[in-house]
């Protein structure tokens, strides 16, 4: 298993986990590779540093780490930011309504009383945003894949 640090034409950074180099070229010419934040599939590898190692400090054995994970009951997981990312934004999108640009106006309704109060979401600028919180009016970009944006369920 190869594990890459890889990056969008976007710049959004993330990892891939691979069979082999030819797998990862193979997945890259056929276009399957995708970033998981907004969906491009201009993905490539970033340089990473290899690892040396210097004999200082020998890794705990295998039986010894699933010990101490089972007193701290932690698990670990690849990706797991990912995936909880990917799960907080169906559930944004699954329980909020879709205001599209009219996100600050709509905001602005809402925080004043003039429309009824429900969950929504849209686009706005980091300007508007700027201006809805110095209003008082609580906002937080989430960033939603563009092609996800669509998407309703």
């Amino acid at each position: 298993m190869i594990v890459y640090n890889l990056t969008c034409t976007q710049n959004h950074r993330f990892e891939g986990w691979f069979a082999s180099a030819d797998d990862f070229a193979r997945q890259t010419d056929s276009k399957l590779l995708t970033c998981p934040m907004c969906g491009d599939a201009g993905v490539s590898r970033l340089p990473n540093a290899s690892y040396v190692s210097t004999g200082v400090a020998e890794r705990a054995p295998e039986a010894q780490l699933q010990k101490d994970n089972a007193k701290q009951g932690t698990k670990h997981y690849a990706n797991l930011a990912a995936e909880m990312l990917a799960n907080f934004v169906d559930k944004v999108i699954e329980n909020t309504e879709d205001v599209g640009s009219a996100f600050p106006e709509e905001a602005r309704k809402i925080h004043y009383h003039e429309a009824p109060e429900r969950h929504i979401r849209g686009t706005a600028s980091l300007k508007e945003v700027a201006a809805l919180r110095d209003e008082g009016i609580e906002v937080a970009p989430i960033p939603v894949p563009l092609h996800r944006l669509n998407k309703t369920h």
